[in-house]
């Protein structure tokens, strides 16, 4: 099952804003059993979102996760940019509208606002990529967006992580449904990664794993994630790696 992820925001890419999502986002999917393949930073600018997205459309991965975008102000111009490259119309979701209104009222009544009133940057967020499900935002205004497009499970989510977060969990992972996956980690007693690079390769080569190495500087010890379906093949690979001299620890 591949993934793929686009988050968007100039002031990602500018570096006043650490891209956090992105890393939260691929650490869930891959708990889920999902090889997320492609990581993409993009600005606020609706031709731009488009090419990312058509790109991702021509790799037909299984999911991509859409995080940024869908506030209030003329930048927000994620949903635009998805329906257009999906070519669907925007259309006002009126049950949106209304969970919009209720948000608001309630910041009102708490003294956090002092207008209630839906202005045009408020219904702005109301507005859905035609033929989407609206996806409930528990932390804030903007709803996100669930569609399938020529068999890829789409899913546009707020960029305050707040609101990614807990929106992924409720709305987004329960629709992927769950999967056995092992991230299993170990150090690996070798001083040099290159001695190292050709019995991984045929690891890779002879299991159904993904092997991921991390140096620890030229030292003693080497870390190691192997990425699988089972325990059973973690153990596989562990007994190849051992036969070929690796000294394994396993860590917690």
């Amino acid at each position: 099952m591949i993934a793929e992820i686009v988050t968007v925001g100039d002031e990602l890419l500018s570096g006043n804003t650490v891209d956090s999502n992105s890393a939260f986002i691929a650490k869930r999917l891959t708990e889920r059993g999902y090889w997320v393949r492609r990581i993409t930073t993009v600005g606020d600018d609706v031709e731009e979102i488009k090419k990312v997205i058509s790109e991702v459309l021509e790799r037909k991965p299984d999911v991509l996760i859409i995080s940024g975008g869908l506030g209030p102000t003329h930048d927000d111009v994620t949903m635009l940019a998805v329906a257009e490259a999906l070519g669907r119309k925007l259309i006002l979701c009126e049950k949106c509208l209304e969970r919009i209104k209720e948000f608001y009222t309630k910041l009102y009544r708490e003294g956090y606002i002092d207008d209630p009133t839906l202005n045009e940057g408020r219904v702005k967020m109301a507005y859905l990529p035609e033929g989407a499900e609206p996806l409930e935002n528990p932390e804030g205004a903007a709803p996100g967006a669930y569609v399938e497009h020529e068999g890829v499970k789409i899913f546009v989510l707020p960029g305050m992580p707040r609101e990614m977060k807990a929106m992924l969990e409720k709305e987004v992972l329960p629709k992927l449904g769950e999967r056995k996956f092992v991230q299993a980690k170990f150090l690996a007693e070798v001083t040099d990664e290159s001695k190292l690079a050709p019995i991984l390769a045929e690891a890779v080569e002879r299991f159904n794993v993904r092997i991921h190495s991390s140096p620890k500087g030229f030292g003693k010890y080497i870390g190691l994630i192997i990425f699988t379906e089972s325990e059973g093949e973690v153990k596989k690979v562990t007994e190849f790696l051992e036969a070929k001299g690796v000294r394994l620890e396993r860590l917690r």
